[in-house]
């Protein structure tokens, strides 16, 4: 076993390889479905949760720290410490409050004066912020610095009788204690979603070769049947696909059973149609050999058994040859517009002769002029064939009626007997090479049991249809119906 551009080579035996594309695998696909489905949602799931750690987190810091400059601005009102007046207490709550909090308090009076500044860097100076001026009009504000990481927060300081806006508290907290929690539990995130990653791709991969583990026992059956184990027919119903398949299979199988069964019977046919009259020929040449003296009456009565035999013979082949070129030129027909009354005439203009040995009336009755496109030789071997079996499976003094009529978009041959009929059952085999109802009376008739399908052949190469319908005792009709246009 070795690997080759992403594919796996297992050798089995000395010269038997078996070459799997990975990318290309089922179970490889499968696989890389599941651990997508399950870490791209981790990932997001990270994303999210840890922004929202960060904007719950802001906020209650926010939120906390609004809370304590409220409570200060209150002293500050009471005390009247932007007058002038000095408390040490508010001072010590003011340092408190920004060393708790790692930040930074001012007081500005209503000039935009810095009054008091715990980090003793701007007092006496002069602020004007957009934050400030919003303050003093009434606006509590807050802002949050993500890239700088800190907080800045203002607080009106009103009077304590006339709640007029006397000052301005600013604080500026930074957030490193949030960066740190977010950077702590940012950790915690990837490590959950390694180890999650791992179960993930571990449970794929198991999931994949289970999930195929169905289809690869399908390519074993039909290996199986490819060698020859034709009996062993799919069934795997693990899912709906597989079942589907195997069940497509199986009718695909039994479809090839038939055609086998059905080709295995047409050589046997052919053999037997073909040996018998070489057998009959066999027989009387024989007997002429046999007999030194024999009487010229006898000679002309077995070479004329002879000649018949012969004769047939020459059908059966030339039946055969006509089959086979049907098969050939399926996709080469020679299409041209005929006028299919014309062409009817013609084929009863010569079967009427036969007609009249066994004194079978022959009627034409053609209901409107039609002109379609067709293969003129090939229809002219079906309709042929139709009107012979009419007049060799009919009764003495009987007839044969033909009618031609046409719509907008297809025409009608039928052909009607006063024969026998055709039994119900044997309806649905009468289109088979070689088949013949009454295989009594074979010999007699003459028949070599392809005239039918060849008819069939000709009309479902022109993209038509045949059907038949029959009663005993009272006949056999024969329609064929053919697009006037031919349909490529």
């Amino acid at each position: 076993m070795y690997i080759r551009s992403g594919e796996l080579v297992i050798i089995l035996g000395v010269r038997k390889y078996v070459k799997i594309n990975f990318l290309k695998s089922l179970r490889f696909q499968i696989t890389v479905l599941i651990i997508l489905a399950g870490i791209i949602p981790s990932v997001i799931m990270r994303m999210v949760i840890l922004n929202n750690y960060e904007k719950q987190a802001v906020e209650m810091h926010t939120a906390e720290i609004q809370n304590q400059c409220a409570i200060l601005c209150n002293q500050l009102s009471t005390a009247d410490y932007l007058t002038g007046v000095t408390s040490e207490s508010i001072q010590l709550e003011l340092i408190q409050l920004s060393n708790i909090y790692n930040g930074r308090v001012m007081l500005i009076d209503e000039h935009y004066h810095i009054i008091e500044d715990t980090y003793n860097m701007d007092k006496g100076k002069t602020i004007v912020s957009e934050d400030v001026i919003r303050c003093f009009r009434g606006e509590r504000t807050s802002n949050y610095d993500a890239e700088n990481r800190f907080i800045e927060v203002t607080a009106p300081i009103t009077d304590s009788g006339t709640e007029k806006i006397r000052g301005v508290m600013l604080t500026s907290v930074g957030t490193d204690s949030i960066a740190e929690n977010l950077e702590s539990l940012l950790g915690k995130a990837d490590l959950v979603i390694a180890m999650a990653g791992i179960i993930i791709i571990a449970m794929a991969f198991l999931a994949g070769t289970l999930m195929v583990r169905p289809f690869y026992r399908i390519t074993r059956s039909i290996g199986a049947v490819t060698e020859g184990y034709e009996d062993d027919y799919l069934k795997e119903y693990s899912y709906t696909e597989t079942r589907l398949l195997s069940e497509s299979f199986n009718k695909m199988l039994g479809r090839m059973k038939v055609l086998d069964d059905s080709r295995n019977e047409f050589v046997s046919n052919v053999s037997h149609e073909l040996k018998t009259p070489l057998a009959s020929m066999k027989v009387l040449s024989d007997s002429l050999l046999t007999q030194q003296e024999a009487p010229v009456e006898l000679y002309q009565e077995f070479m004329a058994d002879l000649s018949e035999e012969i004769e047939r013979e020459s059908k059966i082949i030339d039946n055969l040859l006509a089959l086979v070129k049907l098969d050939k030129t399926a996709d080469t027909m020679n299409i041209k517009t005929e006028n299919i009354n014309m062409l009817v005439e013609r084929i009863l203009k010569r079967l009427r002769p036969i007609a009249e040995v066994h004194n079978i009336e022959m009627i034409f009755e053609s209901f409107r002029p039609v002109n379609a496109e067709v293969d003129e030789v090939k229809l002219t071997l079906a309709i042929t064939n139709l009107v012979e079996n009419a007049i060799k499976y009919n009764k003495e003094d009987g007839w044969v009626h033909v009618a031609l009529n046409a719509d907008h978009k297809v025409f009608y041959v039928e052909v009607a007997d006063s024969g026998a009929g055709i039994p119900k059952k044997e309806q649905e085999h009468i289109f088979e090479r070689f088949y013949r109802v009454d295989k009594s009376h074979s010999r007699e008739i003459g028949g070599t049991g392809l005239g039918l399908s060849i008819a069939r052949n000709v009309v479902v190469m022109h993209r038509g249809s045949i059907r038949v319908f029959s009663q005993m005792g009272e006949g056999t009709t024969f329609t064929i119906r053919i697009p006037l246009k031919y349909v490529v």
